[in-house]
C-alpha cells in the first residue's frame, strides 16, 4: 500500500483508511438509508476477535516506557466495558505483530482477557514505524528522547528528509530539527530529559557547551536549583564567552560550583560562608562570625572534627 505525501500528517485515518475513512463501495452504499446495515458488515469484516497469546509487540517501535498506574487504570476500564478500539495488527510468520494498539494490549493482558479485537493490515516496514510514531505522538505517549530516535530512524532507514518528516508528523521543520538535536547529549543527561529532571529547553541550552563533565554538572545544577530555561541560557553564555570576554566578567564562570559548595559549608558550620576563587585553582574561604561565642563554637566544631 503506497503512502501519499501527506499520509502522517492527516492521522492514523489517512493510512488506515478501512478502519475511519469510507471506503468507495460505502460511499456509494451510505446515499441509501437501507444500506445502513450492509455498511455496517463491510466495516465488521475489517474488525477480527484473536486469540491474545497470538499477538505480539512491535519490537522496533518508538515506545519504551510504560506507566504502569495509567495501564492499571487502563485495564480495569477494559474489565468493565471491554476494548473499544480495535488494535491494528499484520500477520508475521507464525504472529500478528502490533502496529497501533501496544498500550490497549498490554492492558488486556493486565484485565485478564483471551481475546481482543484487531483489524489486520499489510504495511511496508516505513509504514510500521510511521504509523506507531504518529499514534504516540498524537497521545502524547512519547518522552522526548524516545520520540527523537524515531525522527533519527525515519531520516536515516528510510532516507527521509526532515521537512518529509516534519510533514508526517504534524510539526513543524523545526520542532523535528530541534527534538533531533537532543540526542547529541551525553547519555547520562538524555536520562536526566526522560525522568523529567530538566526539560528539553534545558537540555538544548546546554548543547552549546562541549564538555561532557561541565554539561553533566551543569544540568545536575538547573535540577537542583530549579533554574527557568532563561537562566540557564545566560548560564551557558557566560561559560562559552571568549576568553578575552570571560576575563571582564566579574564572577567566574563556573560560579556557581563555588556558590554550591558555599551552601554546603554554610549548612555544616551554621554560619555565612564566601569562596574568592582566583586563577590556577587558587582561592581563599571566608567565614563570618557575630560574637566572641560564635567564634568560640566554630573552634570547637573545628577541633572535634581533627
Amino acid at each position: 500500500m503506497a503512502i501519499k505525501k501527506s499520509g502522517l500528517g492527516k492521522g492514523l485515518d489517512s493510512l488506515i483508511p478501512n478502519q475511519v475513512s469510507r471506503t468507495r463501495e460505502e460511499s456509494k452504499l451510505e446515499k441509501k438509508p437501507e444500506t445502513i446495515e450492509v455498511m455496517e458488515k463491510i466495516k465488521e469484516t475489517n474488525e477480527l476477535m484473536k486469540d491474545i497469546a497470538e499477538i505480539e509487540p512491535n519490537r522496533e517501535q518508538p515506545r519504551r516506557k510504560f506507566d504502569e498506574d495509567a495501564l492499571l487504570e487502563l485495564a480495569d476500564s477494559i474489565k468493565q466495558f471491554g476494548v473499544l478500539q480495535p488494535l491494528i495488527v499484520q500477520l508475521k510468520d507464525d504472529y500478528y505483530e502490533i502496529i497501533a494498539g501496544e498500550r490497549r494490549w498490554r492492558a488486556a493482558k493486565l484485565a485478564g482477557l483471551k481475546e481482543i479485537p484487531v483489524i489486520i493490515k499489510n504495511f511496508t516496514k516505513q509504514e510500521v514505524v510511521e504509523i506507531a510514531l504518529i499514534e504516540n505522538i498524537q497521545r502524547e505517549d512519547l518522552n522526548p528522547i524516545e520520540e527523537a530516535m524515531a525522527f533519527k530512524r525515519l531520516l536515516e532507514e528510510f532516507n527521509l528528509k526532515q521537512d518529509e518528516v516534519a510533514e508526517r508528523v504534524s510539526k513543524s521543520r523545526t520542532a523535528v530539527t530541534n527534538s533531533i538535536r537532543l540526542l547529541k547529549l551525553p547519555e547520562r543527561l538524555q536520562q536526566m530529559v526522560i525522568d523529567d529532571m530538566i526539560s528539553t529547553g534545558h537540555a538544548r541550552a546546554l548543547l552549546a557547551i562541549d564538555d561532557p563533565e561541565v554539561q553533566y554538572t551543569l544540568a545536575n545544577h538547573i535540577f537542583d536549583e530549579k533554574l527557568s530555561v532563561r537562566e540557564t541560557e545566560r548560564l551557558v553564555k557566560n561559560i562559552t564567552l571568549p576568553k578575552k570576554e570571560k576575563q571582564e566578567i566579574e564572577k567566574p564562570v563556573n560560579d556557581f560550583i563555588y556558590r554550591d559548595i558555599e551552601e554546603k559549608i554554610k549548612s555544616i558550620i551554621g554560619t555565612k560562608v564566601s569562596i574568592n576563587h582566583k586563577e590556577n585553582n587558587k582561592g581563599k574561604i571566608e567565614i563570618e562570625y557575630y560574637s566572641n561565642e560564635e567564634l568560640e563554637r566554630i573552634l570547637e566544631l573545628f577541633q572535634s572534627i581533627r
